[in-house]
């Protein structure tokens, strides 16, 4: 596994004494992933949440669509020696998405349906929240399968004249049946055949929180706790839940942080170098 090249580093000393270094790799942008090391036993927080660290220090966080135009981040050493870094965030600009035709019932769901509805997402919640020790995603990422791009992170939804969430994924247009293919190392976690919203719908966890997400599948291959291979084939492209067409929603989580696959193929690809972040200073 080749480590990324591109790294930011940051070393302060603290009164002639002690070093906290912060190295630190990934795209500074709404809807980035991050790569960090510290020395072992360092602690992070990042915007008062609480990061988790591994035992040789490195770490991973995302930046969400509607991430401040600046975070916080804060490390503590083990003599409780504490360097607070601040950073600029790039901000970016969504269109409006309006989709047309997709089946009623998935845009305002019956009420004898919402009980499943809740279930279901429950249960993708619950294949998100784990941190395994993984560092897969140090890997690098490939796309899933080629195609039109027919939607992209962050846009904002509007279905059949109903404004939606955002939408979180990159939609590869393709025909019923093609191909998907693992595009990173992982272990499934989720693997369902028909819900309610997504339909097919495949979770497979990368490490530290770090997930893919494939759904409107038409046929779910691999199986829960099955380890992958980036290049595997996983699933075959549907238009199962709430799609008007075949294609694949291919979305990147970092726990509940909904981060842009785009940007993550740029700033992790397979034996590639990682493009410049966009950084203030630490301060």
């Amino acid at each position: 596994m080749k480590r990324l090249k591109f790294f930011i580093i940051l070393s302060l000393f603290l009164s002639g004494q002690s070093v906290l270094g912060l190295e630190l790799s990934g795209a500074f942008s709404q809807g980035g992933l991050l790569v960090g090391q510290v020395p072992p036993g360092t602690s992070v927080t990042l915007m008062s949440r609480s990061i988790n660290i591994e035992e040789d220090g490195s770490f991973v966080f995302g930046l969400g669509r509607d991430a401040p135009a600046e975070i916080k981040l804060v490390t503590e050493n083990g003599q409780g020696e504490k360097q607070l870094y601040t950073f600029s965030v790039a901000q970016r600009e969504y269109r409006e998405q309006r989709i047309e035709g997709v089946p009623q019932k998935t845009v305002t769901p019956p009420a004898e349906v919402l009980d499943r509805i809740r279930r279901e997402g429950a249960m993708v919640k619950q294949a998100r929240s784990g941190a395994s020790s993984l560092k897969d995603f140090l890997a690098g990422f490939t796309r899933p399968l080629e195609g039109p791009i027919t939607g992209v992170y962050g846009s904002r939804r509007v279905y059949n004249g109903t404004p939606g969430r955002p939408h979180y994924g990159l939609d590869v247009a393709a025909p019923t049946g093609t191909e998907v293919y693992a595009p990173a190392p992982g272990v499934v976690k989720l693997s369902h055949d028909d819900m309610f919203y997504s339909g097919g719908t495949l979770i497979i966890d990368h490490g530290q929180g770090v997930s893919s997400t494939f759904i409107h599948l038409s046929e779910v291959i691999a199986i829960p706790d099955q380890r992958v291979k980036a290049g595997d084939l996983i699933a075959r492209v549907g238009a199962t839940g709430r799609a008007t067409g075949p294609h694949l929603d291919w979305r990147i989580n970092w726990f509940n942080v909904r981060v842009d696959p785009e940007l993550v193929l740029k700033s992790f690809p397979v034996m590639g170098e990682v493009e410049e972040s966009s950084v203030d200073q630490a301060q």
